[in-house]
């Protein structure tokens, strides 16, 4: 994959905040960087608790400080994590993503000793459940 200035600085932002993940049992630090309706970038890092169900994704992570900066709608987003294999959202994150993304929203998932994976939310989560099946 070849990257777009775009997902360059997605990358650095969800490095950058991998970096201060809180993560000392799983020793599995992520980072979520999102490109927001607004133009802006936010960024979230997983946050673990010795509680184990407590903690915090990196996505959801992400997501709150978007919604805090002002964003809306997510537009792109970026997770990396260690290792080689791509590190794709969990089900619950991919979940949390369709509430603010739309189906066609590239989630690049990245292992950042190996390749970027790039796919659709859709493809992510197929047949999916979202806010538009909900009476407003």
């Amino acid at each position: 994959m070849t990257k777009t200035p775009t997902d360059q600085a997605l990358f650095e932002a969800a490095e950058a905040v991998r970096a201060r993940a809180y993560a000392p049992y799983s020793r599995f630090t992520v980072g979520a960087a999102i490109l927001a309706d607004d133009g802006k970038i936010y960024a979230g890092c997983n946050v673990e608790n010795a509680a184990y169900p407590v903690g915090n994704c990196a996505e959801p992570s992400a997501i709150a400080a978007m919604l805090a900066g002002g964003g809306k709608r997510i537009k792109r987003i970026y997770v990396t994590g260690p290792g080689t294999m791509p590190v794709t959202p969990c089900g619950g994150c991919r979940q949390r993503i369709r509430e603010f993304a739309d189906l066609d929203v590239e989630v690049i998932s990245h292992g950042v000793e190996g390749e970027p994976l790039v796919c659709t939310l859709e493809q992510l989560l197929p047949h999916s459940f979202g806010p538009e099946y909900l009476p407003k």
